[in-house]
């Protein structure tokens, strides 16, 4: 069953994908929301596809453009969706390319299975079950349980590893991320930088890319969740900071604390 919801989470973020890149290629509009963040009919549209066809399963969808179903609501779910239909609209409003569809299945306050798409790459990497995959978009049509495996990441030895290569936003660079970058540095560590927009964070940390994701700055639950079942499926995590615990999810507030995910 959750293969099967696996593959049906990678087509629709394709699809998602594909109403995205419509708008992204048009001289789209930009609202401003509550919190003076970016929102285009392309975060609208791809939520409604994404609805229609991840709702046909029977569980419900806790998503950005559909955040305010009340915690007495939404407390008991045991198995539901989490949804960012467009993660990094700053990206997308920048068109540098850097957003992504994140579709997570969940158990409660834990990650099942993420997958991160992003439209104009046309990667999509997907983590389940101490497996992440790693695909095209040409290559969705021919997906079936049978042959998921053909899909599994290899990730090559890190050239250097005792250099920590440490992912940052581009747009959400806070001041008490760079303190933490500076104190590897006081560390006489070598380091080097990365920097990505949206969830595609995530999937450098996946492919090995990066070492560490230090996030001191506001994230919502739904624009970490299919990262951090990624993040598990090649054992490793998102922890909380400063209190050392694993990041959980449905919450009463959706905000997520500080994190560092490594």
């Amino acid at each position: 069953m959750n293969k099967e919801l696996l593959i049906s989470a990678i087509k629709t973020s394709v699809l998602a994908g594909e109403k995205i890149l419509e708008i992204y290629n048009t001289a789209f509009a930009v609202e401003l929301k509550e919190d003076h963040s970016p929102l285009t009919a392309a975060d609208k549209a791809a939520h409604e596809l994404i609805s229609t066809e991840l709702l046909k399963w029977g569980f419900p969808i806790l998503s950005e453009e559909g955040k305010t179903i009340p915690y007495e609501v939404r407390k008991d779910w045991k198995n539901y969706w989490m949804v960012d239909p467009l993660d990094g609209t700053k990206e997308f409003v920048k068109r540098n390319g850097e957003f992504t569809v994140n579709i997570a299945f969940m158990d409660k306050d834990t990650p099942v299975f993420g997958v991160i798409y992003c439209p104009v790459s046309g990667i999509i990497c997907a983590g389940f079950n101490e497996t992440v995959y790693s695909l095209n978009k040409d290559q969705v049509g021919k997906l079936s349980e049978n042959n998921l495996e053909d899909f599994e990441l290899k990730v090559p030895a890190d050239p250097d590893p005792n250099e920590i290569k440490v992912v940052a936003s581009r747009s959400h660079l806070s001041p008490e991320t760079e303190n933490f970058i500076s104190m590897l540095n006081l560390n006489g560590e070598k380091i080097s930088m990365v920097n990505a927009g949206s969830a595609l964070k995530f999937c450098l940390l996946a492919e090995g890319k990066a070492t560490v994701y230090p996030r001191f700055a506001p994230t919502m639950e739904w624009d970490t969740a299919a990262g951090h079942a990624i993040l598990k499926a090649c054992g490793k995590n998102i922890i909380l900071h400063p209190s050392n615990i694993e990041m959980k999810y449905n919450k009463p507030s959706l905000v997520n604390d500080w994190f560092i995910a490594r």
